[in-house]
């Protein structure tokens, strides 16, 4: 028989939350934590774990390559013991413990299967051009030197969206279960000194806008006609396509879920 001591069960309370964040990649190595680099993910998940006090880590809904930036990315964590108020109102506090270039800009519960990256419906991403040399735009635009046929490059872009597989703009040292997309929507528009390509679709491939930008302005420089874009993206081949743009004109710009505002 036991006597003279007492004994308590601890009830953990897990819940899942996302946090939607936004970052200037310039000085990362992506998104994904990787040994050697000082990755995005990496810091959030040091802040979390520093303000939260208990080991956290996200899981992103995407990987963005080295120098890639987002002004909207989604991530998860399972916090223990955290109510849904301190959670939301720890954005402050957690962002005062992040790098400048990282910034969060809420923090809010989601069912316990909400999923970031399996969960996205539709992602949106902008390529930015500036065709002047800019001070205020280095590292987070493309300076263009060079004549394009906008109008060329649209009629291209708007093919895409009549085709399903991009293997031919795809990293050819990645291993995906399938190559297919469905791109919803592509185009450039002219801005003030520059120029920005926005495309969306249900999922990407790895370097796969940058490949397609890179190809485009194959078309808008006439050195390949909409009849060879058409057989690049027929033949499968990523060595077939055009070159791939400099990482530091790429944003992800939005992350649809069907249960996110």
């Amino acid at each position: 028989m036991l006597s003279g001591k007492k004994y308590f069960c601890i009830t953990l309370n897990i819940q899942r939350f996302f946090i939607e964040l936004a970052y200037d990649g310039t000085a990362y190595h992506g998104w994904q934590t990787q040994p050697n680099a000082i990755t995005v993910q990496q810091e959030l998940d040091r802040a979390l774990t520093v303000f939260f006090r208990q080991p956290v880590e996200t899981l992103g809904c995407g990987r963005t390559d080295a120098g890639v930036h987002a002004s909207k990315f989604f991530a998860h964590a399972d916090l223990q013991n955290v109510t849904e108020e301190a959670a939301a109102n720890a954005v402050g506090s957690v962002n005062s413990l992040l790098p400048y270039p990282i910034a969060i800009k809420r923090i809010f519960k989601v069912s316990e299967t909400a999923h970031a990256r399996f969960d996205a419906t539709a992602r949106s991403y902008e390529y930015h051009f500036h065709f002047h040399k800019d001070p205020f735009k280095l590292n987070r635009s493309w300076l263009y030197k060079g004549k394009l046929d906008i109008e060329a490059m649209n009629i291209a872009a708007a093919q895409l969206l009549n085709y399903t597989d991009f293997t031919s703009f795809s990293k050819s040292n990645t291993s995906t279960a399938t190559n297919n997309c469905k791109i919803t929507e592509a185009y450039f528009r002219e801005t003030d000194g520059g120029l920005i390509f926005t495309i969306s679709a249900d999922r990407f491939l790895r370097n796969m806008v940058r490949a397609i930008v890179g190809t485009l302005i194959l078309i808008g420089k006439k050195e390949i006609s909409l009849a060879q874009l058409e057989e690049i993206i027929g033949s499968k081949n990523r060595s077939n396509a055009g070159q791939s743009v400099p990482a530091c004109g790429l944003y992800l710009v939005n992350v649809i879920y069907p249960f996110v505002n």
